[in-house]
């Protein structure tokens, strides 16, 4: 096949919506699998509707036991990707099986948690493909179909085929399920690179295609014993019982892991829960108290307001100020009587100015009342020294 470049790349997807990353990682993936190879294909959905999907066709490389085995395998990309998963199947050949199990089912289709909690850009194809890698090498989805060889004698049947059972095989087991081709997928067939041989039944994990244990042979007339059959029969039932019942208990034990993780977050989150509440209810008392105290305060300072209402309606003014010393009174007074004499000098000038006195009566209070002004302030000054304040002039 030609090598696909990303100009025919991006001319198949010219109806994608997001081309540009879709070819990004087509061409990131194709060139260290060199067996998965893009086409255009119709892939028919659930409902019967088809629409045109690139697809990414070929095997990928398993390292299982030892051996190197190419597993063939289908990506369907979505015209939304790689905002939605690839929705990936096994491809197995006319030589394969398909081994279901917790990853694949009985149609070949692959569920994979890096599948369910796909996130674009976090996920992409290669991660998928290396993913892949990892699950099918401890889980193999195909195994090579058996090789049954019947070891009796030929013989000329009497009458009709009886298609009941097949010699050396559980009777009601064919090579293949019925209404099964070798494609389940149901997409056109490719032809895979040779490599080694798949894993055969009794290599494959969970299915041990056994041959029946048989007590009689093949009677002297060319026929099988009745034992014979009852052994196969006993032999197949067994079989499919022991594989359901595997199943079954990988199921069991999956939603018993999920259940005891949801109970692990459930007590996480009832202990967070309890902290917080804890926490609000301590929140709370002291909110209360804070509340009480301010309360209290509040009725003190009400208390203390009224008392200074009443005293204020019936004190003096000039009882409301006492001095905590005989000295600091006596300063007090002096700096009262010097500020009057101020006051009396302003307004002896007022009263000139208006004509209310003449200059001489002016001149001769003026006199009096400085000469009286420097003896308090030179008093005032004395007594601030003493009580050792600052100088006030």
């Amino acid at each position: 096949m030609a090598v696909v470049t990303e100009s025919s790349l991006k001319k198949m997807l010219s109806k994608y919506k997001y081309r540009d990353l879709t070819v990004r990682e087509i061409t990131n993936v194709i060139s260290p699998y060199k067996d998965l190879k893009p086409v255009m294909d119709a892939y028919v959905f659930n409902d019967g509707s088809t629409k045109d999907l690139m697809s990414l066709t070929g095997t990928v490389p398993v390292s299982y036991r030892g051996n190197t085995y190419n597993i063939p395998v289908c990506l369907w990309l979505l015209d939304v990707y790689p905002y939605n998963p690839p929705i990936c199947f096994v491809k197995p050949t006319s030589a394969m099986m398909i081994k279901t199990g917790k990853h694949v089912d009985a149609n070949g289709k692959i569920y994979l948690p890096y599948l369910h909690e796909w996130k674009h850009p976090q996920s992409d194809l290669y991660g998928l493909i290396q993913v892949m890698v990892v699950v099918f090498g401890e889980e193999p989805p195909v195994f090579s179909r058996p090789q049954v060889q019947s070891s009796y004698p030929p013989y000329q049947p009497t009458g009709p085929p009886n298609t009941s059972y097949m010699p050396g095989m559980p009777a009601g087991v064919s090579s293949y399920p019925s209404g099964h081709s070798a494609n389940p997928s149901g997409y056109p067939s490719y032809p895979y690179p040779g490599g080694n041989s798949y894993p055969t039944a009794s290599t494959a994990q969970n299915y041990n295609a056994q041959t029946p244990v048989t007590t009689v042979g093949p009677s002297r007339d060319g026929t099988i014993g009745e034992d014979t059959i009852r052994a196969s029969l006993i032999s197949a039932v067994s079989d499919k019982l022991r594989w359901r019942m595997k199943e079954e208990m990988d199921r069991a034990q999956a939603e018993l892991n999920a259940l005891k993780r949801t109970e692990e977050d459930l007590k996480t989150g009832h202990q967070k829960l309890e902290q917080m509440v804890s926490r609000l209810d301590q929140e709370v008392t002291e909110v209360d108290r804070n509340i009480d105290l301010l309360k209290k305060k509040d009725e003190e300072l009400s208390s203390a307001l009224e008392k200074m209402t009443s005293q204020s309606e019936n004190n003096d003014i000039d009882d409301v100020i006492v001095p905590t010393a005989p000295l600091y009174k006596q300063i007090l007074n002096l700096y009262a009587e010097e500020n009057a004499i101020e006051d009396t000098i302003f307004y002896l000038g007022e009263a000139l100015r208006r004509g209310v006195i003449d200059l001489e009566v002016f001149l001769k209070h003026v006199r009096l009342l400085s000469c009286k002004q420097f003896q308090l302030r030179a008093l005032m000054q004395k007594a601030r020294k003493t009580a050792g304040l600052s100088d006030l002039y």
